[in-house]
């Protein structure tokens, strides 16, 4: 969580990204935000709405990699944003390389994402399409940024040099409720890689993971492993589980959800333990990797 003093030292230091990046974005004249309601992406719509207007669109592609939490979410914040907003189905699913869930599952995923956005920015006469895509990211392994790059996504966020920790200083001056939300990533990178995608796995994983939001956990992930349901939660988190009455409620409802075995993962949460698990070096990891220049 950020004080209120670290958000002003963010924020005044990084006024001038920010203002890069309102100019670039007038200077597109219109476009289309590939919409998914993260802190990110909200904050990417709600800058494009205060310097395009009506000339900005958000569109929310839907399919069962996303909880429908995240869902019913996107459309308030547009909603809230006062930004016309389109909501698609994708069908990533019908792809047999995502649903062999391979290192680069989410090069796929993103390549159907972004073949739906191009085709409404082509059709409402859109000049771009914007990904909340940012300056930190490049620090990990995004292959679904190669398909950004295919369909030569503009990432506004990234242009302009803004970090995580920005973004979330500058969504909390601009009130944006999404400003200290929990890291989100799709329902599949609950699944190992090489374990096969499959709707119902979805399924299973989004109905697991809505019981904990109903308890009142924040930060936390349901990894699928066949029959074992393994839970990461956040540290501060962990205390919650000497509660008695809290396992059971869990166990319970886990159980009913056809997994036969719950297990509390002894590390807290944190992102990229998947990616981990495979051996996959984040980029700088190798020899002669740099950062681009952004900015």
């Amino acid at each position: 969580m950020l004080s209120p003093e670290r958000i002003q030292a963010l924020c005044e230091s990084s006024r001038p990204k920010l203002e890069a990046m309102r100019a670039a974005l007038r200077a597109h004249g219109s476009a289309l935000v590939a919409f998914s309601g993260g802190v990110d992406s909200t904050f990417v719509l709600k800058v494009a709405v205060e310097e395009l207007g009506e000339r900005a669109l958000a569109l929310t592609a839907l399919s069962a990699s996303v909880a429908p939490e995240e869902a019913d979410e996107a459309r308030a914040l547009a909603k809230r944003l006062g930004a016309r907003h389109v909501v698609l189905g994708s069908n990533e699913l019908a792809n047999p390389q995502y649903a062999a869930n391979p290192t680069n599952r989410c090069y796929f995923c993103k390549t159907e994402l972004y073949d739906i956005c191009e085709a409404q920015r082509k059709t409402l006469g859109l000049a771009v399409v914007l990904d909340g895509f940012n300056a930190d990211d490049f620090k990990d392994h995004r292959p679904g940024h190669k398909a950004a790059r295919e369909h030569q996504v503009v990432s506004p966020l990234a242009q302009a040099g803004l970090t995580k920790e920005e973004i979330r200083a500058w969504s909390q001056s601009l009130g944006l409720p999404t400003w200290d939300k929990p890291q989100m990533a799709c329902l599949a990178s609950r699944i190992p890689y090489g374990t096969a995608v499959t709707r119902d796995r979805l399924l299973q994983i989004a109905a697991a993971e809505s019981e904990l939001r109903k308890l009142g956990f924040r930060q936390f992930r349901v990894r699928y492993h066949q029959d074992v349901a393994r839970l990461e939660v956040a540290a501060e988190e962990y205390e919650r589980f000497l509660a008695a009455d809290v396992r059971q409620k869990i166990n319970t409802a886990f159980l009913a959800l056809g997994f036969k075995f719950v297990a509390l993962d002894l590390e807290p949460f944190r992102s990229g333990r998947m990616n981990d698990a495979a051996g996959i070096a984040k980029p700088g990891q190798s020899e002669g990797f740099a950062l681009p220049v952004v900015g």
